[in-house]
């Protein structure tokens, strides 16, 4: 039986700046009018998801944001088969609220809103709302509970949850979100790259979303995800890569590009951002968490898109893109310079040659590639 194709969603620029920290320019606007062109653009143009970040405070580049939730709903009031994920933070919010708004965003949207629980880098939105900090893998444990909890009340009538975290007694939601063939409930993505991360991917999400990798990278990621997941007996999360994707007619223009972005940098506002973010990876005993060993020009693009190498003209980034899902990824989470312009031209050179070279792959399950960046 042929595997599934690769899907693919973008990162919604509701958050002022663009999707890298740098003065060159981005014809992008953080603004509904444009958000909601461009998610009609995109669900036209092979899009499956379209992810709404949030952050809470203006910060590193970010002054001005749009909230995910209500943003993520209104953009699914904007389009026909889309399907919009918000990010949210435990800690920020409570899972039997977010339950009770995902199930009415997803009546409303028959059935194509999903969740991305975010367990937090920015320690200065939670201390400035005088909420506690909590060490690195205490945060993912708190995730691990709003994910339980969330998932109880939204296919349970009677949910139960004594946590450290949360506690839920005799909860009943109605109506629930909906039960579709493809579903059982919204979708319940989340991020990290840490070892505590990769273990509660496997044990409670959905979707696992990795920062933007190489070959060794996935392979690696993937594995543990898999072994965590197999150790409670559950079948794995699916894996979604995180990347920039800089499509041109030519090798030489794609890389000029890309050079100007890294000149035009930033710098202060990526340094900070990198100090930020550092301190959550290099919290972990292993060191394994997200940023810890992310460069300079890694962090302008600021969830490392540019290591995922979807950089040149559309057959090098079909062939690349089709490396990676032979790989197991399942999922491409893009972000753009210009994305009117260039989630278009996405679709209209890189998707056909993805499918292309989708159809010429054996029906079996995935294969192995190159294991080299």
């Amino acid at each position: 039986m042929p595997a599934a194709p690769v899907k693919f969603a973008y990162w919604v620029p509701n958050v002022s700046g663009g999707l890298v920290t740098s003065r060159i320019e981005q014809r992008t606007d953080w603004g509904y009018d444009y958000n909601r062109e461009l998610a009609v653009l995109a669900e036209n143009n092979g899009f499956d998801y379209a992810l709404s970040q949030v952050r809470y405070m203006a910060s590193y580049g970010a002054e001005f944001q749009h909230e995910s939730t209500s943003f993520s709903l209104a953009l699914l009031l904007a389009t026909q088969r889309l399907k919009v994920i918000a990010a949210v933070h435990p800690g920020l919010w409570h899972p039997g609220v977010l339950a009770k708004l995902g199930a009415t965003a997803d009546h409303l949207s028959a059935g194509r809103f999903a969740v991305n629980v975010v367990s937090g880098w920015f320690k200065g939105e939670f201390t400035a709302l005088g909420e506690p900090w909590l060490e690195h893998d205490e945060r993912y444990r708190r995730s691990e509970e709003f994910i339980t909890a969330l998932r109880r009340i939204w296919t349970e009538d009677h949910a139960e949850l004594a946590g450290d975290f949360y506690r839920v007694r005799d909860f009943s939601l109605k109506p629930k979100p909906l039960n579709t063939p493809e579903r059982p409930h919204p979708e319940i993505f989340q991020g990290g790259n840490s070892s505590a991360a990769r273990a509660m991917a496997g044990r409670v999400s959905d979707w696992y979303f990795s920062n933007g990798k190489d070959f060794d990278g996935v392979v690696e990621q993937i594995d543990d995800v898999r072994k965590s997941a197999a150790e409670v007996g559950r079948t794995a999360p699916k894996f979604g890569l995180n990347g920039f994707l800089i499509a041109r007619d030519t090798e030489a223009e794609a890389r000029e590009t890309l050079r100007e972005i890294v000149a035009k940098a930033d710098t202060e506002a990526v340094e900070g951002f990198g100090a930020a973010v550092k301190q959550a990876g290099q919290s972990t005993a292993d060191k394994k968490g997200m940023w810890q060993d992310s460069a300079f020009e890694d962090l302008v693009q600021y969830n490392d898109g540019f290591r995922t190498g979807l950089i040149g003209t559309p057959e090098q980034i079909a062939e690349r893109i089709v490396a990676y899902k032979k790989l197991g990824v399942d999922l491409l989470l893009l972000g753009f310079l210009h994305y009117h312009e260039e989630v278009e031209y996405f679709g209209r050179r890189v998707l056909p040659l993805v499918r292309e070279l989708e159809a010429q792959l054996p029906d079996t399950e995935h294969a192995s590639a190159p294991a080299q960046a």
